[in-house]
């Protein structure tokens, strides 16, 4: 069960360099990312998977000389969309008529969604889709966890010297997650050993009937 591999989880704090992960399982990680949901199916970020172990110690170093970004065989880093555009919106609405055939709805719905995001100052935009990130990341954690895949998500690096060394800026997007995947070198985590700790369910849920 999902669950169980949930619980087997955890933000891994060693990595073992001798174990790189299967390009078949980095795959799936990436295809679950690709099939999260989002909203308006906009998709407003861009994945990068670093396996280059140059470019992995400039992302180290970036993120105060975590071991993951070197010790694991790949980093994921989620790179959101500086703002919504015109032409950005038109892009994803092309790939659903070109998809899925002519139809004035879909017209209509991302002509009512331009409206609504275009007017918006670029800050307020960037932290949205910096949100739908955050939901791939979560199919990404999932899907690692399905597959025995260890990873660590992690917010605490320099974004701008990420940008720098991915060339992001260029691209109109800015870096908001990173996750590094690997295997756990166990004798050396002090973490593994520790119980995973959550909220009591009473204390996390408020039941509305």
């Amino acid at each position: 069960m999902l669950t169980d591999k949930l619980n087997w989880r955890y933000a891994t704090k060693k990595m073992d360099p001798s174990r790189p992960v299967a390009e078949e399982k980095v795959a799936r990680i990436v295809e679950a990312i690709q099939m999260a949901p989002t909203s308006s199916g906009v998709q407003p970020f861009e994945l990068f998977v670093v396996k280059n172990p140059e470019v992995r110690a400039q992302l180290r170093e970036a993120a105060f000389d975590q071991s993951q970004l070197t010790d694991g065989s790949h980093v994921l880093v989620f790179a959101a969309w500086d703002n919504y555009s015109e032409e950005r919106l038109d892009a994803v609405l092309a790939q659903n008529l070109a998809e899925r055939g002519e139809n004035e709805g879909l017209r209509a719905y991302y002509t009512r969604l331009k409206s609504m995001y275009l007017p918006r100052d670029a800050g307020t935009n960037h932290d949205h889709a910096a949100r739908q990130a955050y939901i791939a990341l979560g199919f990404a954690l999932a899907m690692a966890a399905e597959l025995e895949v260890d990873s660590t998500p992690m917010e605490g690096f320099d974004a701008d010297r990420f940008d720098e060394i991915l060339g992001l800026k260029e691209k109109g997007l800015h870096a908001v997650l990173t996750l590094p995947l690997g295997y756990r070198e166990a004798d050396n985590d002090w973490l593994l050993p520790m119980k995973k700790i959550r909220k009591p369910l009473d204390e996390l849920v408020t039941e509305i009937a």
